[in-house]
This record gives structure tokens, sequence and C-alpha cells, in this order.
């Protein structure tokens, strides 16, 4: 499959960086969409380990544990480095890896520029132009990274 051009989005929070920073990773629960979700039961709650080598994972209501990657490199309060082991199928697979870097730019002391790129999208084979256009759609990443502004940005946000 040839080249598919990575999504990448790009927002500015009112915040610190290493706020930005810690709201995107320790306090993904609070603004994960829980309908962005594969488990068989209902998301309780939306989990990033903050290490390199840990897991990103959803707990379920029902208990039950769903993967959705690892973290591949924690570099606070700069990047991040994501393994998106989420299949065409929304499945899954230790085997499949794309990458979802998230850096975060000091724009003045309560300004951060947070971009987030989603690539090798290529690895989708023939399903990854309808994967690609799912998640730049109006309800994949700019939702997410909308969630996310909404909480970083707020003054009661704290993380």
């Amino acid at each position: 499959m040839s080249h598919i051009e990575p999504v990448r989005k790009r927002i500015i929070v009112n915040t610190s960086q290493e706020r930005a920073f810690r709201i995107f990773t320790t306090g993904i629960d609070r603004w994960w969409p829980r309908e962005h979700h594969i488990g068989k039961s209902p998301l309780l709650r939306a989990v990033l380990q903050e290490r390199a080598g840990g897991r990103w994972y959803s707990v379920c209501e029902d208990g039950s544990e769903c993967d959705v990657g690892k973290v591949l490199s924690w570099e606070p309060p700069r990047r991040l480095l994501l393994a998106w082991q989420i299949t065409g199928d929304w499945q899954y697979d230790p085997s499949f890896v794309t990458e979802v870097e998230v850096t975060f730019t000091a724009q003045g002391p309560n300004q951060t520029q947070v971009e987030l790129e989603h690539r090798d999208l290529e690895r989708y084979g023939d399903k990854a132009p309808a994967f690609r256009k799912s998640v730049d759609s109006a309800g994949g990443w700019p939702k997410i990274i909308e969630e996310f502004a909404t909480v970083a940005g707020a003054p009661d946000a704290v993380a």
C-alpha cells in the first residue's frame, strides 16, 4: 500500500505545558469520550500508565479490561508517543501498531500548543483510506482533542 498521510491536529490550550501533559496523560479518564471504546461493556475508566512500556487500556463497567495500545516514549512535559493497536476492524491486536505522537510546546506561562499526529496508517492495508477518513472526521481525533482542550483549559480542572 502506498503512503497514507498522517492525521494531524493542533490546538492551543490555556494552561502550562506541565499541566497540559498531566491532563492528557494521567487525566485521560476525565476527557476521553466514553463512546470511543471497543470493549464489550460500557467504558468505566480510561487508563494510560505513566511510563515507557506502560499500558493504554480501558476498564469496562463489567470489570473487564480492553487494551488500546502502549506507551512507547514518555517524555514529560513535552512529548508522548503511543502505540495504537486497534485494527481496521476495531479490534485490539498486540502485533499491530500505528503511532500516535503528542507534543506539548509552551507558548507562554499559561498557553500550550498541543500537536497530535496519528501515523503509519498505510499499515491498515486496503482499509487505510476508510480508517483515515473515520479518525479524521468530526467524531474522531477532532472530537477527542476538543474534549481534552475543554478539560485542560478549564481553570478548575486540576490534574
